[in-house]
């Protein structure tokens, strides 16, 4: 007997069945084809698929292909990637469509086809017989014209396609054969994004099986990755933009014009926009977080050095545009900060909308306050609560809801210059915070201590609440003018570790009543807050958004009030003598070391800025020439400089007693805020 030989189907028959058997999810947009479908039996109708590189459009279309076939539709489907067509051409590809039989076309990669969207709308697709079902799926949503058009809009549907749910996702990484244990790593990588879980799902192979390994995306999978979904960029420049774009929250025309001073910001804020994975959103535009996180990973891993380079360009601008704001600054500004430097931590929520506003204390806040505080502590701190309510409402902030006006959290920050008994006896907390800058680094003249001494919400942290509390404790170091230390108190151990960043010691330990609270502290008088941020590494890098346990590195030698007069008097009778000055005790101070440059001309350049002030106040010219004349002209006594002035000598005493004191002054104001905080204030 002849043996029976078994029908194979055909390669294309084995590759669809394996495509259907693999799709997941799409279950809303696969109901809007079928009822596009029926619809399109009794007149006519037209689908436009968008979305980003990588999100499924060309998967989409083979499922909406079959689905078509199986309904008995002639299906006509031009694939991605050909050459640009022409009219002749394209109707060529498509004469199936103007059969008796009735037919579905499907066009992948529309941007292809961009140069005829006219002759398609306005010539081709109204003469298709009725009847005709037609998908288009591209990056881009369809043109105005399309849009704007009365009729084309009970035609046309636009079906805007986004990444799967979690679930989807998971179905989609166990029908690739990931192990479940694995698909926490991989989703959170990938998110919802299809490209970017096929891809991650192929690579997980390479660990799977070994054990305790943990999965990471390689450099290879994620260059492969921006291959498909960013692909060629225009130039050095763009690329650039893109990597600003991916690294912080969201990008606006200005903060390119900021950040890359050289190039046109319009331009390439422009192409940003215009690029398919972008997003607008009230704030600017940013990436498509799958896009986002491959090319900060990218960039990192590449050339690491360019990578710490951009985020330190990147605070120093959010900085100094927070410095320089209205107080408060606009939470949007603090927000981009705070996402650069602890995005990923769990220091904040990065929530989109916030439905809360900060404000004063009110009439009736007394009760809510007091709630607050004893559900997060106790009710010895809630005495406390009380007492700094009496003794200064203005130090509290309060976020209400913007629905009810209801308080749903508060800040205490106290802005302390001396101890003071009563204070210290009612508040262990501000006692301890005096005993230990007293111990390591008093303050001086002009100096101040900023307290964040609670931090509470009604909500658990993080929260929306605890976000816009975490932007006033960024104002506070930011534009507090003359803040020596600056210490907050942290009431759950479960955070202390957390928020160990903003100290320089281990927590300090202080008893309310039953409960214990962390004390963090960070000395200012010897590191400017800039030089601290920019030492907080790149979340990509190792111990990223942790700053050292060990005190910060120290850039300035701290003086007294009396000893940097004495040293500013020394310097002005040493001009001419470049020795003496090399031995100054302003040389190490900030006033000098932040000029930068050779230490003696630093020191020079320093003084003779401070003496021409004088010199452009009319009242203060006669201060001017007695200081220049005294020590900067050779004179080789002060009744010669008084002669030389044609002044009295008790007049000439006079004037240089009091330029001397304004010299002084205007330093020791430099020294205490640095370059950046003069030039702000």
């Amino acid at each position: 007997m002849k043996p029976q030989i078994r029908q194979l189907a055909s390669l294309g028959e084995q590759l669809q069945s394996a495509r259907y058997r693999s799709f997941v999810g799409r279950s809303a947009e696969l109901a809007l084809f079928r009822a596009a479908l029926d619809r399109a039996a009794d007149s006519f109708a037209v689908q436009f698929v968008t979305g980003p590189g990588g999100v499924g459009k060309s998967t989409l279309l083979q499922r909406f292909a079959y689905e078509a076939a199986v309904a008995g539709r002639i299906v006509v489907e031009i694939g991605e990637h050909r050459p640009p067509q022409s009219p002749e051409a394209f109707e060529a590809d498509a004469i199936k469509m103007f059969t008796d039989e009735p037919a579905a076309l499907f066009v992948d990669d529309f941007e292809t086809y961009r140069p005829l969207e006219g002759w398609l709308r306005d010539r081709f697709l109204p003469r298709l017989p009725a009847g005709s079902l037609v998908v288009f799926a591209g990056r881009r949503p369809p043109g105005a014209m399309w849009l704007s058009d009365p009729g084309w809009r009970d035609v046309l549907q636009v079906i805007t396609l986004g990444d799967l749910s979690r679930d989807d996702a998971g179905a989609l990484l166990t029908a690739r054969g990931v192990p479940v244990a694995r698909h926490p790593a991989v989703h959170s990588f990938a998110g919802g994004h299809p490209l970017a879980l096929s891809l991650a799902a192929s690579a997980v192979d390479d660990v799977t099986g070994r054990e305790g390994a943990e999965w990471t995306p390689s450099p290879d999978l994620i260059g492969a990755l921006l291959t498909r979904l960013v692909g060629q960029v225009p130039s050095p420049l763009h690329q650039q933009a893109l990597e600003v774009s991916a690294h912080v929250r969201t990008t606006t025309e200005g903060l390119l014009r900021a950040v890359l001073p050289e190039v046109d910001a319009g331009a390439l804020f422009d192409w940003l926009r215009r690029l398919s994975f972008m997003t607008s959103v009230p704030s600017g535009i940013r990436p498509h977080e799958v896009i986002r996180e491959a090319l900060d990973a990218d960039l990192s891993w590449r050339d690491p050095e360019r990578y710490q380079d951009m985020h330190r360009r990147l605070i120093r601008h959010y900085v100094g545009e927070a410095r320089t704001a209205p107080d408060p600054p606009s939470f949007a500004q603090l927000e981009a900060l705070m996402y650069l430097l602890w995005h990923g931590s769990g220091l904040f929520g990065e929530q989109e909308e916030y439905d809360f506003r900060e404000d004063v204390v009110r009439a009736g806040d007394r009760r809510a306050l007091l709630d607050i505080t004893v559900a997060n502590t106790n009710d010895e701190t809630a005495a406390i609560v009380e007492f700094w309510l009496e003794r200064r409402p203005e130090a509290f902030s309060v976020y209400r809801s913007s629905m009810s006006g209801e308080p749903a959290g508060f800040v205490l920050t106290l802005r302390l210059t001396e101890p003071d008994a009563e204070e210290n006896a009612v508040d262990p907390v501000v006692a301890e915070a005096w005993s230990y800058v007293r111990r390591v680094s008093p303050l001086r003249e002009g100096e101040h201590l900023a307290l964040a001494r609670l931090m509470l919400a009604r909500d658990a942290f993080p929260s929306p609440v605890s976000d816009l509390i975490a932007a006033r404790l960024v104002t506070m170091a930011i534009q507090d003018e003359g803040v020596a230390w600056t210490c907050m108190v942290v009431s759950d151990p479960e955070r202390w570790q957390r928020f160990a960043l903003f100290g320089e010691q281990d927590p300090l330990m202080v008893g309310v009543g039953d409960r214990i609270f962390g004390l963090f502290c960070r000395n200012w008088q010897e590191t400017r807050l800039d030089t601290w941020l920019e030492q907080l590494t790149p979340r990509r890098t190792p111990a990223a958004w942790r700053a050292p346990r060990h005190r910060a590195v120290r850039t300035y030698a701290v003086l007294s009030r009396a000893e940097f007069d004495a040293g500013v008097r020394g310097a002005l009778r040493s001009w001419n003598r470049p020795d003496e000055l090399a031995a100054s005790p302003l040389v190490p101070a900030r006033v000098v070391a932040e000029t930068g440059g050779e230490p003696v001309e630093a020191l020079r350049r320093v003084l003779h800025e401070a003496v021409e002030k004088l010199a452009a106040d009319p009242r203060e010219v006669k201060l001017y020439r007695a200081i220049t004349m005294t020590f900067m002209q050779n004179t080789p006594t002060q009744q010669a400089a008084a002669d030389r002035l044609g002044l009295p000598f008790s007049t000439y005493r006079r004037h240089l007693t009091r330029g001397l004191e304004r010299v002084c002054e205007l330093l020791w104001h430099r020294e205490l805020l640095g370059v950046s905080g003069v030039e702000a204030s």
